[in-house]
């Protein structure tokens, strides 16, 4: 049970040698394809393709394994790592990245290694968000013939931060970008420590411009590397412009939001999560987060504009096209933590280009993509205001009126969980001591219950999108975090008292904090009621939800649960959907992908896993056939299965 108990609470805190290259099929139709992270450039998540129905699915098999190879080259490294990649699908070959920041370029009928790139990062660096590399961007030079060196460039950026760009053909670096291939990124300060700042999502490239983002560990100080977005030439590598959330100048079109000099005081606000972009309208559309620290914002009064935020911003030239803000002055690690989806929907009989934003409050926004005004109505609503002494609070927060919030807000003594009396009265009693007021509950002293907890709601695996049904699908979380805001005083003791818990300084403000997940001291199980995982599907015509179901199970974590435990856990990861109806989503804590009917959330099928699927899949049809793929490396800090496996799934012969 205390594998339960540890894998539930780390999901809250809440994530080589070439080989030869047989030859491909040079008359093979590869689409329906994925060629990008997102499978669009706008991060649908759909795949028109339709040879897997929901009549089939049950017969889908296991097609072909690749190992990397990293559980036995990496051990001690991999037990500090996430295997989050999405494969893309580019010029015939299946292009992956390992948590190390490897690439490996695999053969989609067999998943036969093509070629292998090590950019050799120092896997003696912890880093804040472990290792990680969600995926790759890759980009057709048009001036390039396509047999030419590097006209297809494959662009990722790094743990140790570094955009490297490899020729999409042979995996070797492309020379006439920056150094020999390689660009490095600055973090424009001295970090505290070497994995303080480190690049996990995969870029973008919009007009032959790419875009970087950065993660940066959170709450260690206030005055943090800054979240600025960097843009080079995809040609050369030359530096662009460069794009600061947080208002630096009196001057910036967000200043009137930071009051007095307290932009001078942040950092963070970084875009840690992946990118969106429209090439025909020249926008790049960025999902950042909170300010530095998360979670007292005295030293930075105001609703800290452009934090927090979708931005969308001209591709050429940085320029701010318009923005839309979810969270005002963000003191719960509330960020955007998903790529903002680009769709159009026709919401109340409108026919509208649209951002989809899904967020950790389990909100989903909808925006004007030219605009960044509402489709579906948001409203201002009054929050709860007692906070911590000199800590600035927004008297409203914005709510889109559809659809409705997809996790529970509200935590009472009466809710607590247990499996037993004497948990339940444990979480009982931690529940009655602690402020819950609802969402947006100012963090405390006494302690404060934010509900949902900052791994969401949803996190880093965003939606999919089902164009011609309208109909948007999210897979959700649900934990009960305690935030304790710690006197400066008093920090140095509540840390050597309590060295097992997460304790952070948030150095240049009155107080330290202190997170830990609710759950029992006796079996360790949460205190928020099950199910803790959820998948929703939402009717974009109406805003309403069509149906939601528990998701995922803990029967890779404890042997007894089938018998005693509700489904439904933590999960990290994301859906897509086809053309025939079926939604693929693997992400929670056992070693399954799982197909869903679209249109009335039954489970169609599961196909069992090597490993944790903490990763999103991603489909394709090759020579006649449509594969099912998806990385099942496990995630450490969720203590599921660790593995380094690609799998792919596909219809009998």
């Amino acid at each position: 049970m205390r594998m339960l108990g540890r894998a539930i609470g780390i999901a809250a805190g809440l994530a080589a040698i070439a080989a030869g290259m047989p030859a491909l099929a040079q008359e093979t139709v590869l689409e329906p394809g994925w060629e990008h992270y997102g499978g669009d450039e706008g991060g649908t998540r759909y795949s028109p393709a339709d040879d897997i129905t929901p009549a089939n699915v049950g017969d889908l098999e296991e097609a072909w394994v690749y190992r990397t190879g990293d559980l036995d080259t990496k051990a001690d490294a991999v037990r500090r790592s996430a295997f989050e990649g999405t494969p893309i699908l580019i010029d015939g070959r299946l292009i992956v990245c390992t948590p190390f920041n490897e690439v490996v370029a695999l053969h989609p009928a067999s998943g036969e290694q093509l070629w292998r790139y090590d950019p050799k990062i120092d896997l003696t660096i912890t880093y804040a968000n472990q290792y990680v590399c969600r995926g790759l961007v890759a980009w057709r030079d048009p001036l390039a013939p396509l047999s030419s060196e590097c006209a297809t460039r494959l662009f990722m950026g790094t743990n140790d931060r570094r955009l490297i760009a490899l020729d999409a053909k042979t995996g070797k670096p492309c020379s006439a970008f920056g150094a020999s291939g390689i660009v490095p990124i600055d973090p424009g300060m001295a970090l505290l420590y070497p994995g303080e700042f480190q690049i996990t999502s995969p870029p973008i490239v919009v007009r032959g411009v790419v875009i970087v983002g950065s993660s940066i560990g959170d709450n260690a100080r206030a005055e943090a590397p800054s979240g600025v977005v960097r843009a080079f030439d995809a040609h050369s590598g030359a530096p662009l412009w460069t794009f600061d959330p947080i208002a630096r100048s009196d001057n910036a079109p967000n200043a009137e939001s930071w009051l007095g000099d307290s932009a001078k005081r942040s950092g963070h606000a970084n875009v840690w999560a992946p990118m969106s972009g429209d090439e025909a309208r020249g926008l790049v559309f960025l999902p950042t987060s909170s300010p530095s620290p998360d979670f007292y914002g005295g030293i930075r009064p105001g609703d800290n504009s452009y934090a927090n935020s979708v931005v969308a911003l001209d591709a050429e030239t940085g320029a701010v096209a318009w923005s839309f803000q979810t969270v005002h002055h963000d003191i719960w690690d509330y960020d955007i933590p998903a790529q903002p989806t680009l769709a159009r929907v026709a919401y109340q009989g409108s026919d509208v280009d649209a951002v989809i934003q899904a967020t950790k409050q389990g909100l989903i926004f909808t925006l004007d993509r030219d605009t960044g005004t509402p489709v579906i109505p948001v409203e201002e609503r009054p929050v709860p205001q007692e906070a911590a002494l000199g800590e600035w609070v927004s008297a409203t927060q914005p709510f889109p009126v559809a659809p409705a919030m997809l996790v529970p807000d509200r935590m009472t003594p009466d809710d607590a969980y247990g499996l037993t009396w004497l948990d339940a009265s444990e979480c009982r009693a931690k529940i009655e001591g602690a402020r819950a007021e609802g969402l947006y509950t100012p963090p405390s002293e006494q302690g404060t219950l934010p509900y949902p907890f900052s791994g969401g709601g949803v996190n880093w695996g965003g939606l999919a999108f089902d164009p011609q049904r309208q109909i948007v699908i999210v897979n959700t979380s649900s934990a009960l975090h305690k935030i304790t805001l710690i006197r400066r005083e008093d920090f140095a003791a509540a840390k050597r008292a309590q060295p097992q818990l997460e304790i952070s300084a948030q150095a240049g403000t009155p107080f330290g904090m202190k997170r830990e997940l609710l759950r029992s001291d006796t079996i360790g199980m949460p205190c928020n009621p099950p199910p803790w995982g959820m998948l929703h599907a939402i009717d974009m015509r109406t805003g309403s939800i069509l149906w939601q179901v528990p998701f995922g199970t803990t029967a890779d974590l404890v042997w007894f649960s089938d018998w005693v435990l509700p489904e439904g856990t933590p999960n990290f990861g994301g859906p897509i959907v086809t053309a025939s109806g079926l939604v693929f989503i693997g992400a929670a804590m056992d070693n399954y992908l799982r197909a869903y009917d679209v249109q009335s959330g039954k489970e169609l099928w599961r196909g069992r896993l090597p490993a944790g699927g903490q990763a999103t899949p991603m489909t394709y049809v090759y020579e006649g056939k449509q594969y099912v793929v998806i990385a099942a490396g496990g995630h450490s800090r969720s203590t599921t299965t660790l593995g380094d496996s690609i799998v792919a799934f596909r219809l009998p012969n």
